[in-house]
């Protein structure tokens, strides 16, 4: 059999998706779920995977099973009657109009905390141990990398108790189903998000020290063997889950999910566009989709053939330059945590990641195109670089220095030269429609950009692009009284656009972000007014 052919039977046979003992409404209720999910009795398909129901699922489903055989039945009436409907985190919350940003956001970490969760098996939620927070709106639940720009803000209000209860949590996730899942719904459970654990920690040794952050050691380690999971059998060539054996040697990765079904939670929109889809590339464009979730850019033409047409989705082809960057510093974390602690056997592991990283390294170097001077990600096919796709995603080299000093230089340029507009970054520089490209800036992606470039000697462009942003969403503020979870940086006066979903406020890693731009000396002003 030939690499090629190895490589693509092992893109299919992956692992099974996990289960847990929480409610899963797309296979514990039978046809109710996608019944329910096609009416459109629910614009948001994750309404209906967060209701709770009254009975047991099988209950519920062998009552459905009867009711729906009878004269007149209403669907829209048989759900009210056996689910208990989801509320929007943060419901009935108010703000003071009086209230400035800072002391609004202040206020909203005791809005945004959930408390312990009790098991509950008719909920589609997995339980967590200690007290934690969530986006808002229709985010009910914790959010893996949300979580990190979140704590950016924790940090700054003096919260680390719950930074560390979230890290706690995120711990448990690992030790129980093995890696930190998108969210912890059920429904997440087949695949992960960008894997900010490590600079978690990292962020939490800062705020305290290194011997508090040696207790989520056995933690970083496992969930690192989850990202690289079939990394010892694979051949150069060859692809398995989440790695890529390139045919230089190194081991790089991908994003990934472990199920070809439509989305649970994007049922509706995922079954009507996979219609489109021929049918023998359908679950294709299934897995596709799940993996650009599990990117946290869903969706964006970076992961699309045709950036004008969903149905291309290739995140799978694609070694993404964030996420490697994100894998480097966990390495470099653990190997820096075993070497501190200088345990028995801890120099030799610590030698060994710090091998993998370097190695890492040399290959994220790779995928820096001098003549245009700017990280791109890779086709891990062709090795090719996909050079007409410029995104944000090149300051990650920057945030975690990686990049050479010439590098970071070209880089900061092309930034300032192309990305930045009146109100921030903007995510790309096409405009597709999808929500993670232009005009729209996020939050986790300004902080990334804006401390990228200062990291690399351009605290002029830094500075000007935090208060750009900062005056962004200051003057939002004040308008709506509402901080937002996505903005248009290009036009400042219209409100952000795209997406399966209408844009959520709350909004956690907005106001992460804002208190810790707002922490900076050059900002004092700006976050005053």
């Amino acid at each position: 059999m030939s690499a090629l052919s190895i490589a693509v039977s092992g893109c299919r046979s992956g692992k099974q998706p996990a289960r847990s003992s929480a409610y899963d409404p797309a296979h514990d209720i039978g046809p109710l779920f996608s019944d329910v999910q096609l009416s459109g009795i629910f614009p948001d398909s994750k309404e209906f995977v967060d209701a709770r129901p009254r009975s047991a699922p099988a209950v519920v489903e062998a009552r459905y099973d009867s009711a729906r055989r009878t004269p007149g039945f209403v669907l829209r009436a048989f759900v009210d009657q056996n689910f208990l409907l989801p509320q929007p985190a943060g419901n009935g919350y108010h703000s003071v109009a009086s209230q400035g940003m800072v002391d609004h956001i202040n206020g909203l970490w005791a809005v945004l905390t959930r408390p312990p969760d009790s098991v509950d098996a008719r909920s589609s939620l997995i339980p967590l141990p200690q007290p934690y927070v969530v986006p808002g709106g229709r985010f009910r639940e914790i959010y893996y990398w949300d979580s990190y720009f979140t704590m950016q803000g924790l940090v700054q209000s003096g919260r680390i108790d719950l930074v560390k209860n979230m890290l706690d949590n995120f711990a448990h996730l690992i030790a129980t189903v093995g890696h930190i899942p998108n969210g912890n719904r059920s429904y997440y459970l087949t695949r992960s998000q960008p894997p900010y654990f490590a600079a978690m920690v990292g962020l939490y040794a800062r705020a305290t020290d290194t011997t508090h952050a040696l207790a989520y050691l056995d933690a970083l380690e496992k969930e690192y063997a989850f990202w690289m999971d079939g990394a010892e059998n694979v051949q150069p060539g060859q692809v398995y889950r989440r790695v890529v054996h390139m045919p230089e040697g190194v081991v790089l990765n991908r994003y990934w999910d472990d199920s070809d079904e439509p989305r649970p939670e994007s049922f509706r929109p995922d079954v009507e566009i996979g219609k489109t889809v021929p049918e023998s590339l359908r679950a294709g464009f299934y897995r596709n989709a799940r993996a650009t979730a599990e990117s946290g850019w869903d969706f964006s033409s970076r992961w699309m053939r045709d950036p004008r047409d969903l149905r291309t989705l290739e995140t799978t082809e694609l070694i993404p330059v964030d996420l490697n960057s994100l894998l480097y510093n966990a390495e470099r974390t653990i190997a820096a945590l075993r070497s501190f602690r200088h345990g028995a056997g801890d120099d030799e592991v610590a030698r060994r990641f710090k091998r993998q990283a370097d190695a890492r390294r040399q290959a994220i170097l790779a995928m820096y195109e001098p003549n245009v001077g700017f990280f791109f990600d890779r086709r891990w096919r062709t090795g090719e670089l996909v050079t007409d796709r410029p995104t944000l995603a090149a300051a990650a080299p920057l945030y975690f220095g990686i990049a050479t000093t010439d590098q970071g230089k070209h880089v900061a340029d092309r930034l300032e030269e192309l990305f930045l507009k009146p109100g921030g970054f903007v995510t790309t520089t096409f405009a597709s429609g999808q929500q993670w490209d232009a005009p729209n800036g996020w939050p986790p992606l300004e902080w990334l950009t804006i401390e990228g470039v200062r990291r690399y000697g351009r605290a002029d462009l830094a500075d000007k692009a935090a208060s750009r942003w900062l005056n962004l969403i200051q003057r939002t503020y004040r308008t709506t009284g509402r901080m937002m979870e996505k903005y248009d940086v290009v036009n400042v006066n219209r409100k952000a656009g795209g997406g399966e979903y209408p844009t959520q406020d709350g909004f956690g890693w907005t106001n992460g972000v804002a208190l810790a731009l707002c922490g900076e000396p050059a900002q004092t002003l700006t976050c005053k007014n």
